[in-house]
């Protein structure tokens, strides 16, 4: 800390200073045992964590982790440290503090940081904030920040992004505590940030405090703070990752809350449109509905986006006639959306329901079915490592229909793969006059190891609600219709490929085209392997029905595997 005010942008910040991470293990060596990790760090930690004197046990944590072979990561310390007992949190808190502030061994530092993270107090921050100077120990430190100072962990964060230079204002208005600057900065950022940047842009600005100002602010500034509000909101609810952002951001219902206040500043612009529905379909179906919400409070954001959607001015969606093919979709898209959330309301005693999610054009993402039970989004809270399966997984299939043999069925799969991160099982049986889904497969949950409960409900209800769902084709635009159709003349009319000895896949739209149908078709090659044929059907303006038409006469009359050539 001495040398830090001595020389804040001294050669001691650079990497090559800081404490040298341990080597990783080899490719060909075996990697460390969890299990017997924590139990070799609980015998060697636990008796150090009550001594008396930390001095002397810090020094001994120093020999013992050094002598670790292969060493401990990071990562691995911290899941350990956090679950370890601790009798004496007074002197366990003791030892924390001299191995960060007087620490010479990155595992001895490293476990410091983990114990802070749970017995930390506010007199320690400044020096997790020196610490975080050093570029090796800037995740663990930004852990034990995350849970004492959390903007203060997000403003070292985006210290370290190595992002745009767009950046460095608020960065600059941050450090100098200028609220009013860092709220001009903050308007002034890009639009595309990424997700989890988007969440540390919102902690380290305290954005939740700045929309408290809006009400003493001029009208446009007011309207430009609730705008970027909006957007920044959006961009953490993207699906494009493992777990949404928004989960991870504690002030989201204070940020959603003052949005939906606010929203009624914003003028009608087709951006203004989107991020309104936007935030109605999170606040409805998505992964924001797990935080931790007031009674009623939710609803009456809810309540108060609609009401403003209902105002004469914005029943007119702008734009679409004549512009480029992305504003034509992201209007068509205003216009489904806003017919579906501003449509008749569902039951709410429904314990069940199904809700088809299309996000906005501007930011892309596969279609879900999003599965609420008793109105909370089932996969982020039982998975979270992926979105929920499509319409035509799901739905159009019959999948999640009940009978009285048990099926197994797919509600998610890892964004990366399921041979990778796995995906959520659940077996969907009838018993009786109620309906059942249990055996439950999946990896460890978010929340860490849980038993996935059994869940009921009343059949006839569950009947109505899937035929429901099965039926909607609200959401839907004229290539997924066409793709819709061209599926369903096929699992009805199976003789129309078998004679080419070719088997359908599934139907969809391109993701970085939908207005492209795609129909996806497997035939067998030699030595049993098996090969995909992917036939394009690019929009051409006819009606989605006279597309599947012919789409359908084609199949039976040509083999597609000469499609192209």
């Amino acid at each position: 800390m001495r040398v830090e005010h001595a020389e804040p942008d001294g050669p001691w910040c650079r990497a090559d200073a800081a404490p040298p991470v341990p080597r990783r293990v080899p490719s060909n060596r075996v990697s460390r045992d969890f299990t017997r990790t924590r139990d070799e760090l609980t015998r060697l930690l636990g008796p150090l964590l009550a001594a008396p004197d930390p001095v002397e046990a810090a020094v001994v944590v120093h020999r013992s982790l050094d002598a670790l072979d292969p060493p401990v990561r990071h990562r691995t310390l911290r899941l350990l440290v956090a679950g370890m007992p601790v009798e004496n949190e007074g002197r366990a808190r003791a030892l924390a503090r001299v191995l960060v502030r007087t620490g010479t061994g990155y595992p001895a530092v490293c476990t410091g940081l983990a114990l802070l993270t749970e017995l930390g107090e506010p007199q320690d921050v400044p020096y997790l904030w020196t610490l975080g100077r050093l570029r090796t120990l800037v995740r663990p430190v930004v852990h034990a920040l995350d849970a004492l100072d959390r903007p203060a962990g997000a403003l070292l964060e985006l210290h370290n992004h190595h992002g745009p230079v767009a950046f460095r204002p608020l960065l600059a208005a941050l450090d100098a505590g200028d609220r009013t600057a860092v709220r001009e900065r903050l308007v002034a950022l890009p639009e595309d940030l990424a997700p989890e940047v988007a969440r540390r842009v919102a902690e380290a600005s305290r954005l939740a405090d700045l929309l408290a100002e809006v009400p003493g602010l001029p009208a446009p500034a007011g309207a430009e703070l609730i705008a970027r509000t909006g957007r920044l909101l959006f961009l953490m609810t993207t699906l494009r990752d493992y777990r949404p952002e928004i989960l991870s951001y504690p002030d989201a219902p204070r940020a959603y809350e003052a949005f939906a206040r606010g929203a009624g500043l914003l003028p009608p612009t087709l951006d203004h449109h989107a991020l309104l529905l936007s935030a109605v379909q999170e606040l409805r179906t998505g992964p924001a509905v797990l935080h931790d919400w007031g009674p009623g409070q939710r609803e009456a954001a809810l309540s108060e986006l609609t009401a403003v959607l209902h105002r004469p001015e914005w029943r007119a969606v702008p734009g679409g006639e004549g512009d480029d093919t992305g504003v034509r979709r992201r209007v068509a898209w205003v216009r489904r959306t806003r017919a579906q959330v501003l449509g008749a309301p569902r039951s709410p005693g429904a314990r069940l329901r199904i809700a088809v999610h299309e996000r906005d054009p501007g930011d892309p993402a596969t279609v879900e079915a999003r599965v609420l039970v008793d109105g909370c989004p089932l996969v982020p809270d039982y998975f979270g490592r992926g979105p929920a399966g499509s319409p035509e997984e799901l739905l159009f299939p019959g999948t999640l229909r009940a009978t009285d043999e048990p099926r197994e069925v797919r509600l998610a799969e890892a964004y990366c793969a399921e041979g990778c991160c796995g995906a959520l099982y659940v077996t969907v049986r009838r018993d009786g006059d109620q309906v059942v889904w249990s055996g439950w497969r999946c990896p460890v949950p978010p929340g860490g190891k849980r038993e996935l409960p059994e869940l009921r409900f009343d059949a006839a209800a569950y009947d109505a609600e899937i035929a429901r769902a099965e039926g909607d084709e609200s959401w839907m635009w004229p290539a997924r219709r066409a793709a819709r159709l061209i599926a369903d003349g096929l699992r009805g009319r199976p003789d129309l490929l078998a004679r080419w000895s070719v088997r359908f896949d599934w139907a969809g739209t391109a993701f970085n085209d939908p207005d492209e149908t795609l129909i996806s078709l497997l035939y067998d090659v030699e030595e049993g392997h098996v090969r995909q044929l992917l036939w394009r059907i690019p929009e051409d303006g006819i009606p989605p029905e006279e597309r599947a038409v012919a789409a359908l006469r084609r199949l039976g009359e040509e083999d597609p595997r000469a499609y192209g050539r």
